[in-house]
């Protein structure tokens, strides 16, 4: 699942007159779900979606231009990205360390008002992490509400994943394609019946790191699923 983040650039604009303004920019971002904020600096799992807004306040007749730089340490005249416009959407999906930026100029006739100063920019820092990934080795479909599914144990800054679930003759059971999705256990609508089944992962981390594992998988349902459920000869 992508995680999401609004990031809110508040760039403020004094009142008349406008050459004694003081653009000062304060910034928030939330997580789009409503979960609490967590700092960027301090890491992120990949892919991150993130929407930038330039929101001024109080310009007047001034033009208000915008330019959006993501950038790494010691590249800020070799952005990764380099836009011209109000907001900015950017999914952030290579692990690292990342610099944004927002310059705003204010024109009306020969004033110009340009945010920051040279040598005042303070650009938020993106942190993404580095991947990981890791499947368990089994699992107990049997209803009782605890590890009645297989999915994936643990991972961060995954960016692509495709799973395969076999029976020991090599038949094809379940896909698994995207990192949230979990196997009950069942096919055609049966559970299956207890043995080792096995799994196939191809994935990507934001690193760069390429995923390739191939995994026994348990299936224990225990004598309560074998007296309540039909199995399947898998």
């Amino acid at each position: 699942m992508k995680n999401s983040i609004i990031l809110t650039l508040l760039i403020a604009a004094a009142t008349m007159p406008m050459r004694a303004q003081t653009c000062s920019p304060t910034a928030s971002y939330i997580l789009a779900n409503g979960d609490e904020e967590s700092e960027l600096s301090d890491g992120q799992s990949a892919p991150v979606q993130a929407h930038f807004e330039a929101n001024p306040q109080d310009v007047g007749d001034y033009t208000a231009r915008y330019e959006w730089r993501i950038y790494e340490a010691g590249q800020e005249d070799n952005p990764l990205v380099h836009r011209f416009e109000e907001t900015l959407d950017y999914t952030f999906s290579q692990s690292g360390t990342f610099y944004v930026q927002c310059y705003a100029t204010f024109v009306l006739g020969n004033d110009t008002i340009t945010y920051p100063e040279e040598g005042e920019a303070n650009p938020f820092t993106v942190t993404i992490l580095q991947s990981r990934l890791e499947m368990p080795n089994g699992f107990s479909p049997n209803g009782d509400g605890i590890n009645d599914t297989y999915k994936v144990k643990n991972h961060q800054s995954i960016v692509s994943f495709k799973a395969t679930i076999f029976n020991r003759w090599g038949q094809k059971l379940y896909t698994m394609s995207s990192i949230d999705d979990e196997w009950d256990g069942t096919v055609s609508g049966r559970t299956v019946r207890d043995g080792v089944y096995f799994v196939n992962v191809v994935a990507k981390g934001a690193d760069g790191h390429d995923y390739h594992i191939r995994k026994d998988i348990n299936v224990l349902t225990g004598l309560n699923n074998e007296s309540n459920s039909s199995t399947a000869d898998e």
